[in-house]
């Protein structure tokens, strides 16, 4: 190896030295070389934070729907359910438990407990799931009546006589199903109903043998359960789609739930088409009259029948809308008859309701008809609300999209089957 000589070494540096200079001062002029252009100031920063305008459009106070309830302590202060309609002595054999979830909106929720109760259903059946995320701050008369998530814990309690579950977190459809069905599991219930909130229902008055929608819907499942069934896997019954249904436990344990992963719409397509693609069977049956509504009633005392009130649906958006709410006492309960005239008053009204319903382009407007509560606990900003649901709904039919690699309802018909689930191309 060859060792270069110290001459041979220092002969680089007057050249290193050199370039040195020439680069520092290359760097010299061009920073103080006049004609560069100065660099641009910083973009100033938009103040923050900006507010969105204020939304002034506030709904007018709810008005009392049942005064009658407002001033009861018990039962006892109520109508009674008509006779016809009255649960039997002693209970049916099975087990009927009914559960309706709430999240807001108070009005719809009291009359659709009322209209099981005065259609026959046990109040003590009836299980009120509180899906609003505010703990037990209606147990504790914490919220006003103008938050949306209000609801009268007392009387649902105390003067329905019907039970009432608070989820710990707010939940979504999908979760709250599965809440559903893990009461099921852990009560030995081999089947059990749910409904939604915003209906009414009641009996066919107009149909003989008479028997009331409880001991219908009874029956039905009744039927099915007995052993000569056993070949016909039924999963769900719905007696007006899934308003009102009753649900086989050990189906839909077998067919694994409802996927919490798809929140909202969607969720039902999936469920259900997996209960088709597994061979069970979703049975439509018939209880009774069930109608999708948006607005209560004027006084919920029609719906014991034993007097002629208004039944007219209240419009929650005209401030200027005024009815007969006075009280009514015992004295005022003259029964009315099976059949009668106004049961068909009745049934016109709400059939109306119903249709009213279909025609509004904004079908769930009830769900944003209150926006109090500031201050109290708990308190959700309501248009917030609605608008992040509005995207946790969207991304869950993004995920069934995703899911079944198609989209729409008709996952079965375009030959999809258990076991595809992601594992399919996107066929748009």
């Amino acid at each position: 190896m060859l060792i270069p000589s110290l001459r041979s070494r220092y002969v680089f540096l007057p050249l290193i030295l050199a370039l040195s200079f020439l680069t520092l001062l290359f760097l010299r002029i061009s920073f103080t070389n006049p004609d560069t252009a100065p660099a641009p100031d910083p973009p100033a920063l938009k103040p923050h934070p900006i507010y969105k305008p204020e939304n002034t459009d506030i709904p007018p106070p709810l008005p009392e729907y049942f005064p009658r309830a407002a001033s009861a302590k018990s039962p006892a202060d109520l109508p009674p359910v008509p006779s016809w309609n009255q649960p039997p002595k002693e209970h049916v054999p099975e087990k009927t438990r009914l559960y309706i979830g709430f999240t807001r909106f108070w009005p719809l929720l009291q009359q659709v407990i009322v209209s099981y109760i005065t259609s026959g259903w046990p109040p003590e059946d009836i299980y009120v799931v509180e899906n609003t995320g505010t703990f037990d701050a209606n147990k504790n008369g914490k919220l006003s009546s103008q938050n949306p998530f209000y609801m009268d814990y007392h009387r649902l309690t105390k003067v329905f006589g019907v039970n009432v579950i608070t989820m710990p977190s707010l939940q979504t459809f999908a979760q709250l199903q599965n809440f559903y069905l893990s009461e099921a599991i852990n009560n030995n219930l081999d089947f059990y109903f749910w409904g939604h909130m915003d209906v009414i229902v009641h009996s066919h008055e107009d149909r003989t043998p008479y028997k009331s929608l409880y001991m219908r819907a009874v029956e039905t499942v009744r039927e099915a359960q007995k052993p000569e069934y056993k070949d016909n896997p039924w999963a769900i019954q719905f007696f007006a789609y899934d308003w009102f249904a009753a649900v086989n436990t050990k189906r839909y344990v077998e067919i694994g739930g409802w996927d919490t992963m798809i929140g909202y719409y969607g969720t039902d397509c999936d469920m259900h088409s997996r209960i088709a693609m597994a061979g069970m069977k979703t049975v439509v049956a018939d209880a009774g009259m069930v109608y999708d509504v948006t607005n209560s009633l004027e006084d919920l005392e029609v719906l014991y029948r034993t007097k002629a009130k208004s039944l007219s649906r209240r419009d929650e958006s005209d401030s200027s809308a005024s009815s007969d709410t006075s009280s009514t006492s015992s004295k005022d309960d003259i029964p009315d008859t099976l059949n009668s005239t106004s049961f068909h008053a009745l049934a016109s009204t709400l059939d109306q309701m119903s249709k009213d319903k279909i025609a509004d382009p904004y079908r769930n407007s009830w769900q944003k008809r209150q926006r109090g509560g500031q201050d109290e606990p708990f308190y959700y900003d309501a248009d917030g609300f609605e608008k992040a649901l509005q995207m946790t709904i969207h991304v869950g039919t993004e995920i069934y999209d995703e899911k079944w690699g198609h989209r729409g309802c008709d996952i079965q018909k375009v030959g999809l089957k258990l076991g595809d689930q992601w594992r399919v191309e996107h066929d748009w």
